[in-house]
């Protein structure tokens, strides 16, 4: 279905009243990743995917120039798009299921996995968030994150990143396994349930994976 010029596309959404999750990617319906997370997890869920996102205007908090030759400015449009969720896009998600899901998880990769996190500061939508090889490197997010309160407490969150993420010359990307590992443990220290895991690789490898073992790790603890 077509929700505000976003493609939507449901997996499992006959599962009454189970477990919404919300991931959002720049294109593709992300069917590889529902059959990998089908595989992982032996509870019901339904996995909404919005795609067709503005990915370096949406996914991001502010502005940020590009940061090496060929990329493209991030222009910091998240709070609009939030906003856009809120009111538009989730409730019609929830009025084509059967129930109103048990809880809602944001998650996401990359830029994703960014948004996930700012999210729990604009909106009370989200109990929980998985951020996946999350874009943690993106400046002044910590010093943003740590000093600032979220509009809700989750109930748990996910961080992963990949261990040669790291491993580059570039001053700026080579700050994200820190500042992932830094704000797991400042989530950690306000009483949210949360995990870090280190995966194999660079951020290119196995981000569907990836992503899939964040969502079963939130979905297979109950609340």
């Amino acid at each position: 279905m077509i929700i505000d010029d976003k493609s939507i596309f449901l997996y499992g959404e006959t599962n009454e009243g189970a477990p919404l999750v919300i991931v959002n990617t720049f294109d593709g319906d992300e069917h590889e990743l529902n059959e990998l997370l089908a595989g992982m997890v032996d509870i019901p869920y339904t996995l909404a995917v919005i795609s067709d996102v503005n990915w370096n205007d949406e996914m991001t908090p502010w502005d940020c120039q590009p940061l090496f030759k060929g990329d493209k400015p991030c222009t910091g449009g998240a709070d609009d798009y939030i906003k856009k969720l809120e009111d538009d896009i989730v409730p019609a998600i929830i009025e084509k299921l059967k129930a109103k899901p048990a809880y809602i998880t944001i998650a996401g990769y990359s830029l994703g996995g960014l948004f996930a996190i700012y999210s729990l500061y604009h909106t009370s939508i989200f109990t929980c968030a998985v951020s996946a090889s999350g874009s943690m490197w993106f400046p002044d997010f910590i010093d943003y994150a740590t000093n600032y309160n979220m509009a809700v407490m989750p109930k748990r969150v996910y961080f992963s990143v990949g261990d040669m993420e790291a491993k580059t010359k570039n001053a700026i990307f080579k700050t994200v396994e820190d500042n992932t590992r830094l704000l797991c443990k400042h989530f950690a220290k306000l009483g949210i349930e949360d995990t870090f895991e280190l995966n194999e690789g660079n951020h290119f490898k196995d981000a569907d994976l990836r992503l899939a073992k964040g969502i079963a790790w939130v979905l297979q603890r109950p609340l």
